[in-house]
């Protein structure tokens, strides 16, 4: 989001500089970079409320002595009989629609609305959707106008119970899945993706005089993740994904009303509320002394009330009200961020903290050397997202998670080794072998616990003495039989409910480590080569291809030399290689050996000719080592 340095410097009663200014943005939180006296912001998720200029100048008034007096239409608005139907209560508990008629078209526009396209290089549609983005701008509530004469009543806000094609005011047709929130007409035509776009049918031209603005408060769940979905850039949709003032409904109208009728006179002016619940105010007890302990800090309560104040908080009797534009706010320990904000985080001095540590040796040592067990025996292990989607009755549930869709810690490791698991299965890993060691977090805390999962599937390895053994529970048991733990369930995880054509069993196990976890002292000294020179490679999404070729060679000695020629040999697309198949004739005096190539492209779908290509120059390369070396069958 773009705002000029002289737009929030007109409401601020001091002569400040635009680098003193940018200091208090980067106090407050609010990323930035300056060009041409324009502050870029990069604003964090939760704080939708200063995706506007009102929203940082109410930030700002920590500071300053900020004055935003915009002028607003104050005459009573009579009633608009409007046809609608909210069959989304919870999507959208309040909105308003606005019909606004006007005598003329401006044909020049007048400060601020000027100023907003001149300074900032913002493209002009139509009048009236030239002065709803303006008010987004301005107040950082989104609004949407129709062309009212477009407009086919009943209007009905639902989810769609099927697919159904959308074309945009922006022309792009899009197909829609049936659950999105959309608001349709009384023949049932989408008339706009809620809180993203509205429809081309409906949309305002240059020739628009009667026009129905809708505002409305959409929960930011029903919102997120749909513009990046159907690839449609909306700046509605960024602020309403970061949730917006329920409140302000009313202010915003009447500014944008003053701002058409500064531009031209207004023949008629009605207005549409409906309320459907009503939003309970929220306060937190204020405890200075725990915030005091939040932040290491000692701070009076007087200068506590007084930041709470500039940011539009409002304290009596020791309880907090939190102003509705801030959704953001939960908890005390938000109320600290808030204070730590106030001070400025590089103004409060680092204390020693006393956090008492479960230093275990004899544990770290047991994970060093479980690691090194599963490694060898072929595992990667990975690690994953702590957050998961999914509840369950032991659960820890994040106050203000970076993900909405992510708001609870995961209680165990199965889920999500089963999605890497499946993940590199549907890239054609043949033998998948994963674990992962983590704590685990329940709400009862005194039950945190450090444990590893294992999960495997496919081939067993990828050489002649175990290709064609596939894994299975007795694989697991021999592995784990080297590892003594109080007590661990060796699982088979069916495959009837994933997404998933292979056929493979897939066995899972999870195993606490504790005072009673030991691995055999037979495995103190294992050594993995070059695991700290590994390094991070992409997997493609292109699908692979395999070539298998099988030798013939009489002169024993010649073996060594052929494995490790084909071993060495290196080619963009060739991916693997290894020995698949071998067997030794004594009677006939012959070793039979087979390699398997796996090839596969980091940027394209590879050919048959390309693959021919490099199998020739191994071939010619293998046939050329001794004349006791042949493919049988190739010529």
């Amino acid at each position: 989001m773009k705002i000029p340095y002289k737009y929030l410097k007109k409401y601020i009663d001091s002569d400040i500089s635009i680098s003193e200014l940018s200091d208090k943005l980067f106090q407050l939180g609010h990323e930035h970079e300056i060009v041409d006296e324009i502050f870029e912001m990069e604003l964090t998720p939760n704080r939708g409320d200063c995706l506007s200029v009102r929203g940082l100048l109410r930030d700002l008034a920590l500071f300053y002595n900020v004055s935003i007096n915009d002028i607003c239409y104050e005459k009573i608005i009579k009633e608009f009989q409007f046809e609608f139907v909210n069959d989304s209560q919870g999507a959208c508990k309040n909105i308003s629609f606005l019909k606004i008629e006007i005598d003329e078209i401006p044909l020049h526009y007048k400060d601020p609305l000027k100023s907003y396209f001149t300074d900032l290089g913002n493209n002009k549609t139509n009048f009236f959707t030239d002065v709803s983005n303006y008010i987004s701008f301005e107040t950082g509530q989104p609004t949407h106008c129709y062309d009212s004469t477009l407009i086919n009543e009943p209007i009905s806000l639902e989810f769609l119970e099927e697919s159904s094609e959308f074309e945009t005011l922006l022309d792009k047709k899009i197909n829609l899945d049936s659950g999105e929130l959309v608001f349709v007409d009384a023949n049932k035509e989408i008339i706009n993706l809620a809180g993203i776009m509205g429809g081309k049918s409906t949309a305002c031209t240059q020739d628009t005089k009667s026009v129905i603005i809708e505002c409305a408060n959409f929960n930011s769940e029903t919102i997120i993740g749909k513009s990046i979905k159907y690839g449609i850039d909306s700046e509605a949709a960024h602020k309403f994904e970061r949730s917006v003032d329920p409140k302000c409904h009313d202010y915003v109208l009447r500014r944008f009303i003053e701002i058409v009728q500064n531009h031209t006179k207004i023949n008629d002016i009605k207005l549409f509320v409906e309320i459907n619940e009503k939003m309970h105010e929220k306060f937190i007890k204020l405890d200075v002394n725990k915030i005091n302990k939040i932040l290491g800090i000692e701070i009076e309560k007087q200068e506590c009330l007084s930041y709470l104040q500039k940011l539009g908080f409002t304290v009596k009797n020791d309880e907090i009200k939190i102003p509705s534009f801030r959704s953001d706010i939960h908890t005390i320990n938000d109320i600290s961020e808030e204070v730590a904000r106030a001070i400025g985080f590089d103004n409060i001095q680092a204390q020693p903290i006393d956090i008492s540590l479960k230093n275990n040796k004899k544990l770290n040592y047991e994970e060093d050397k479980v690691k090194k067990l599963l490694k060898n025996e072929g595992f990667y292990e990975v690690i994953n997202n702590p957050f998961v989607a999914d509840y369950s009755k032991d659960s820890i549930i994040i106050d203000n998670p970076l993900d909405s869709n992510r708001r609870y810690l995961r209680t165990n490791l199965k889920d999500s080794l089963l999605e890497n698991l499946l993940f590199n299965e549907r890239r054609q890993k043949d033998s998948v072998k994963l674990f992962e060691i983590t704590d685990l977090y329940s709400n009862k805390l005194s039950e945190c616990k450090r444990v590893i999962g294992i999960i495997a599937s496919g081939r067993i390895d990828k050489n002649y003495k175990s290709f064609s053994k596939k894994i299975n529970r007795n694989y697991f048991e021999q592995i784990l039989s080297k590892i003594r733990a109080s007590s661990y369930d060796i699982q088979e995880v069916s495959r009837e409910s994933l997404n998933s054509r292979s056929k493979n069993l897939i066995i899972y196990c999870q195993i606490q480590i504790n005072s009673s976890f030991q691995v055999d002292a037979n495995f103190d000294n294992l050594n993995i080569k070059d695991v700290g020179k590994n390094k991070y490679i992409p997997i493609s999404e292109f699908p692979s291809s395999f070539r298998d070729l099988s030798f013939s060679i009489k002169d024993f000695s010649q073996c060594k030399v052929l494995e490790e020629s084909i071993l060495r040999y290196e080619n963009s697309i060739l991916k693997e290689k290894y020995v698949f198949d071998y067997y030794k004739n004594e009677k006939l005096n012959e070793i039979k050996i087979g390699f398997r190539f796996v090839f596969q492209s980091k940027v394209s779908t590879i050919t048959d000719v390309e693959v021919d290509e490099v199998m020739k120059i191994i071939i010619d390369r293998s046939l050329s080592i001794n004349d006791s070396i042949s493919i049988p069958g190739y010529k």
